[in-house]
């Protein structure tokens, strides 16, 4: 058993296991995987490949995705536990949207018109076309993609107009922000690990009556979305709430992840968020034990990946790549897709929130328990802010 103090400052040792040490984990390396691992995912229906192969209904993006809202809902509701709601709040979008805005950005800048050029030989028309960048920019500026074309391009590829499919979920990864945002004001929320437990049970009961949910809201696509990945995300903020209690350790993590892919691949429908809280216990687990480069650990690049792979995709497709076969095209597009990660992380990511942190403690250190500048952004002098894919998304 452990003698460090918890997240919650409360000095408690769990039952048996270890709290999860926020500065000696591998979980930037193992969100890096994930979002790879949605390239890989991408992959097929960006190269015209059919028959991608599926666990329990899902590919292999879809469950990445899964692993993303688990961490994120662990390290979310630890952010939210040792900050003020406003603090929490600017945090938050600090993490998310500059990096989300320059990269709508890029893609009308760069991205699209070398794909018209391509499609038309020429810009002409470009600035004036349906969806055309602007539009493109405007429309989707809050999260939300509206649509996901610039002015009908990419053309000729095997999946047509859309530029940044990846998109998508980071709106309701900011849902999630929002809900354990407004669950962080109530006392009796913090005050025991109930009430997050109920939330997750009850964030499953849901999606196994998703069918009853669809006929009252006439089965509206962001409701959908949401119930489809809400259980992950409360699966890791349950995780979070029982930390002091359960630790981690090998026994429990094993059987977590076999929990897991028992529940998934045996109860169709919401088995596999009902794993929700076994995938967050299992992934976090595997972070004390897989260890990861110095590198990685101080420079959080997953989000960048995340958000810059599909993009990537696709412009090699507009230049014929995906004739290359699966594995040269996924390979290719790591190989352009890491660089431009990386330089939204060290550009963009970092420096921001740098500067989110100084604003609140005036250039010093903030006075909140270690957990909340969780290391996956920088080593323990800078205590970036990572963050998570996610389906991709950014965590504290």
């Amino acid at each position: 058993m452990s003698s460090r103090r918890s997240i919650s400052g409360t000095g408690a040792r769990p039952w048996f296991g270890v709290v999860l040490d926020p500065r000696n984990n591998s979980l930037n390396l193992i969100r890096l995987v994930l979002a790879l691992a949605v390239l890989v995912h991408h992959s097929w229906p960006l190269a015209g490949v059919p028959d991608e192969p599926k666990f329990a209904g899902d590919t292999l993006g879809g469950w990445a995705v899964a692993g993303f809202f688990g961490i994120s809902g662990y390290l979310i509701t630890s952010s939210r536990w040792s900050n003020r709601l406003g603090d929490y709040l600017v945090h938050r979008v600090a993490r998310i949207m500059p990096a989300f805005l320059v990269c709508l950005l890029t893609l009308v800048v760069v991205f699209a018109p070398i794909g018209y050029m391509v499609a038309h030989g020429s810009l002409q028309g470009y600035l004036g076309a349906e969806h055309s960048p602007l539009d493109f920019l405007i429309s989707n500026a809050g999260l939300k993609m509206n649509f996901y074309d610039i002015a009908a391009t990419p053309a000729n590829v095997p999946y047509l107009g859309a530029w940044n499919g990846s998109l998508w979920s980071l709106y309701y990864e900011f849902l999630c922000y929002l809900i354990v945002a407004a669950l962080g004001t109530l006392a009796f929320v913090r005050k025991s690990p109930w009430p997050l437990t109920v939330a997750f049970v009850l964030s499953v009961v849901a999606q196994a009556n998703i069918e009853t949910i669809n006929a009252l809201t006439n089965a509206n696509f962001d409701v959908v979305l949401l119930m489809r990945l809400l259980p992950f995300f409360l699966g890791g903020a349950t995780v979070f709430i029982w930390k002091d209690k359960i630790g981690l350790h090998w026994i429990p993590g094993v059987a977590s992840l076999l929990a897991a892919f028992v529940l998934s691949s045996t109860v169709p429908l919401w088995g596999g968020q009902a794993s929700g809280v076994f995938v967050a216990y299992g992934v976090i687990w595997l972070s004390t034990v897989i260890a990861q480069p110095k590198v990685v650990a101080k420079n959080d690049i997953s989000y960048g990946v995340y958000i810059y792979a599909f993009a990537v995709q696709q412009l090699l497709a507009v230049f014929g790549a995906q004739v290359w076969g699966l594995w040269w095209f996924s390979l290719a597009a790591t190989a352009i897709t890491i660089p431009l990660a990386a330089a939204s992380w060290l550009l963009v990511e970092r420096p921001v929130m740098r500067r989110v942190r100084g604003r609140k403690s005036g250039h010093a250190k903030p006075a909140v328990p270690a957990a909340a500048s969780q290391a996956a952004g920088a080593g323990p002098a800078a205590a970036a802010e990572p963050v998570l894919v996610g389906a991709s998304a950014p965590d504290e």
